[in-house]
């Protein structure tokens, strides 16, 4: 039995692919080793699903945010070995699943855009080159933190409009006291910011909230895809919520910008799936 998981900092996606070929699936909340140590993710990892299949696993293949460094991979492994002991497990970096899910064996920049941002251009076998990622505190452009922190921001400052401020209170009923609390004391404040992301969408007809998702895209592109070399020749794929449900204003972004956007989808767990079964 094949267990495969694609996490981000928000969820995971669990497949398992069971020897007569079946496949069974689990969402389950996020990990990230950057925010997270090896004990408080195996203690989120104690869940009915992954418990119930521990003991059968043989292959585990973890692609996970954060996951770059062999420090943060190993810490990852060793939540995964308190459930899973018997199982061979190999770790890879949310990137590699990207690229698997969206380019296959081809040429093209594969980027992330969910709660965090990323990107890379892969050659079609392995990735060839990256940009940094700071995280939600210093980078994550275009990402749903980012997006949702500067909701936040121009709510505190009173510098958006008011009908969005009125919707926005009428929704949530918060203050500056209320999300500097969640921001500044609370853990996972990136998945905080990023959950601001589903109104903006809801609004996103609205001028302020297509500018939002429209400057943030623009940023991301600056940061990341104008730095590959022969950028405007590749095509550009996207995983992750953010450009999933805001395709529309990303492709225009991207149009303007004479980018070439192949393909958008939501999570990568169906092509990781398709391309561990070929490996069977």
């Amino acid at each position: 039995m094949i267990l495969i998981a694609d996490s981000g900092s928000s969820k995971t996606d669990w497949r398992v692919i069971h020897q007569d070929g079946s496949i069974s699936q689990f969402r389950g909340v996020g990990f990230n080793p950057y925010y997270q140590t090896s004990e408080e993710m195996e203690k989120e990892m104690r869940q009915e699903f992954l418990l119930s299949i521990s003991a059968v696993t043989k292959e585990i293949y973890f692609y996970g945010a954060g996951c770059s460094a062999a420090e943060r991979k190993a810490e990852v492994s060793r939540a995964l070995a308190t459930i899973f002991p018997h199982a061979t497990i190999t770790i890879d970096h949310d990137l590699a699943a990207a690229a698997h899910a969206t380019c296959g064996h081809e040429h093209g920049i594969a980027c992330i855009l969910g709660t965090g941002s990323n990107s890379c251009d892969f050659d079609g076998e392995k990735i060839v080159a990256t940009r940094p990622a700071p995280g939600y505190i210093l980078g994550d452009e275009g990402g749903g933190a980012y997006v949702g922190r500067k909701l936040l921001r121009d709510f505190i400052y009173d510098d958006m409009p008011k009908d969005i401020r009125e919707a926005f209170v009428k929704e949530f009923g918060l203050t500056q006291e209320i999300i500097q609390d969640h921001v500044y004391r609370k853990p996972y404040p990136n998945r905080y910011m990023a959950s601001f992301c589903k109104f903006i969408t809801e609004h996103s007809n609205h001028p302020y909230c297509y500018s939002l998702y429209y400057e943030s895209f623009l940023e991301f592109f600056e940061k990341h895809i104008s730095r590959y070399q022969d950028f405007r020749s590749k095509p550009v794929n996207f995983v992750g919520s953010i450009a999933f449900y805001n395709s529309t204003i990303l492709r225009k972004a991207a149009y303007d910008q004479g980018l070439n956007i192949q393909k958008i989808i939501e999570n990568p767990i169906a092509g990781l799936t398709l391309y561990h079964q070929n490996k069977l």
